[in-house]
């Protein structure tokens, strides 16, 4: 099978791309909207940007017209937010968060979750999440679409304290089984660890020696 993604709509190429790039890890992220209110939203388009300093990106697709999500307005407004892992624990509880309420509603309170202080940033943490990354953001950015109209905004965080419930951490790792991360897949499908298998990366004598080397 073939596809020009310039020959089909954008949910055809959509829906290519979510099962082609996958499993994501979902960033379930809290900001302070109109009011105050704790918006909580999950974003499976998440990743590492640097570790020196720390940052995390998350991408927020558009609403129709190229009109701006409420986390990411709330981000670009307040400058701060708070990503928390999604685990086996709580994943049901933030599924039910992506209900379109509107923005003077906050999410986390709708659904049932407790929001406790972040240590660095004003919008709060969820309570129930076992990993939180507290972040300001370094920048944001159109991306795609049109320039009147973009069709998201990428949101780079630098991450300026870690919470990491005690029992995950130990020297200076965390327990990935004891975290159960949850990570979404195509459609309304989510999947959590199956097995797993360690593959030391070898030094290029390490391979020579094991693979022999080639002859100039």
């Amino acid at each position: 099978m073939q596809i020009d993604p310039t020959k089909q709509s954008t949910q055809a190429n959509y829906k290519l791309l979510i099962g082609s790039v996958l499993p994501r890890p979902i960033a379930f992220v809290t900001s302070l909207g109109p009011g105050g209110a704790v918006n909580a939203a999950p974003f499976s388009f998440y990743t590492v940007v640097s570790t020196d300093p720390p940052m995390v990106s998350i991408t927020c697709s558009r609403k129709p017209g190229g009109v701006q999500k409420d986390t990411a307005r709330n981000i670009a407004e307040t400058g701060e937010f708070v990503v928390q892992v999604v685990d086996g624990e709580n994943i049901a509880r933030i599924n039910q968060t992506a209900t379109n309420f509107p923005p003077e509603v906050g999410e986390a309170e709708a659904v049932g979750f407790e929001v406790v202080a972040s240590v660095r940033v004003k919008p709060p943490r969820i309570a129930q999440c076992k990993l939180h990354l507290e972040c300001r953001l370094h920048e944001i950015r159109p991306m795609g679409g049109s320039k009147d109209q973009p069709n998201a905004d990428v949101i780079i965080g630098e991450v300026v304290w870690f919470h990491i419930r005690d029992d995950l951490y130990h020297e200076g790792r965390i327990d990935t089984a004891k975290l159960d991360p949850v990570g979404r897949l195509a459609g309304t499908s989510y999947g959590k660890m199956g097995e797993t298998f360690s593959m030391p990366r070898l030094s290029l004598e390490e391979w020579y020696k094991k693979h022999g080397k080639q002859e100039e």
